[in-house]
């Protein structure tokens, strides 16, 4: 248990100064490409931080672990929403602006398609290949506003514009390496203590390990909020969410069937969904996300773990 613990701390360590150097390698990037830093969020940074849900996903898929894969992938998509915008929010109130507003719907979208994929009852490869059809049509529009928006100016503030190209990289490239180690050494600490108690496999899926998994998102966006960033800080959330339903299911479908646990048709999904319709006043009308709807996030966080623990999945 002692060593189990030590695993979990050593990887915390790892997740925050990952996280850190890729919002530096990130933001600068943006300066140094003329391009808006939510473009970075929604790219570069969010497939960083959910390379973590990848792995486990595709490992427990192969390993006849299907439900693990999917409470990983939604658990997680929960918790980035209410979890890692709640607990930045009660350190700086995180802005929001219009350019958003598209990614998001596209987010809703994704989120619905899986939905209705789901009453299936599986996620095999058909299903697999129209989430990945998805995630394709995604990054296609985001090229694309990309390029458009590379000859605007953009003011990233925190950005060193003096900064060098093999910094920039360097910082990107720990990132990016750094946060799946730490989420991996993290995960495996907390799996092992929750076997260790008892607890069944999905309830694995969706609380160790989603939360484990968004603790990149977690030490990303809080480090892009104290620094101010709110376009990477909210981006990011939504790319990951993005990347989570249409990429990483896309990929471990690839690998093997997912079976739809009854529980997540009855109460999982149904929270995902409202966890990303909770974000639409803010985005909608740009109203900043304030330290009281912070706490009111992590309030509805609580709940929902409450709610799992009073089901005993």
């Amino acid at each position: 248990m002692l060593i189990d613990l030590a695993q979990i701390a050593a990887g915390l360590f790892i997740l925050l100064l990952a996280g850190d150097a890729l919002v530096r390698g990130a933001v600068n990037l943006a300066l140094r490409l003329g391009i808006p830093a939510l473009m970075v969020g929604m790219t570069i940074v969010a497939f960083g931080t959910s390379a973590p849900e990848l792995l486990v996903s595709v490992k427990a898929v192969l390993q006849d672990a299907g439900g693990l894969a999917l409470g990983n992938v939604v658990g997680s998509n929960i918790a980035n929403i209410l979890l890692v915008l709640g607990v930045p929010a009660l350190v700086s109130a995180l802005a929001v602006n219009r350019e958003v507003l598209r990614d998001y719907l596209m987010m809703l979208a994704v989120s619905v398609l899986f939905m209705a994929l789901a009453l299936t009852g599986v996620i095999g490869r058909w299903q697999a290949l129209v989430l990945l059809g998805a995630f394709a049509v995604f990054m296609a529009d985001s090229i694309r506003r990309g390029r458009k928006a590379r000859s605007k100016p953009t003011d990233l503030e925190g950005a060193d514009p003096s900064m060098p190209g093999r910094k920039i990289a360097l910082f990107t490239a720990l990132g990016i390496v750094g946060l799946p180690l730490g989420a991996n050494l993290l995960v495996s600490g907390a799996v092992d203590i929750a076997e260790t108690l008892g607890v069944s496999d999905l309830m694995i899926g969706l609380t160790v390990v989603a939360v484990g998994t968004s603790l990149p998102e977690l030490a990303t966006t809080l480090m892009a909020a104290i620094r101010r960033e709110g376009g990477v800080a909210l981006g990011n959330i939504i790319g990951s969410n993005l990347f989570n339903l249409a990429l990483i299911l896309g990929v471990a479908g690839l690998f093997g069937a997912m079976p739809i646990p009854a529980q997540m048709m009855q109460l999982d999904l149904w929270v995902m969904l409202a966890a990303s319709l909770a974000l639409a006043p803010f985005i909608w009308f740009q109203k900043p996300i304030s330290r009281i709807w912070g706490g009111v996030l992590l309030l509805g966080y609580g709940g929902y773990i409450w709610a799992l623990i009073q089901i005993g999945v």
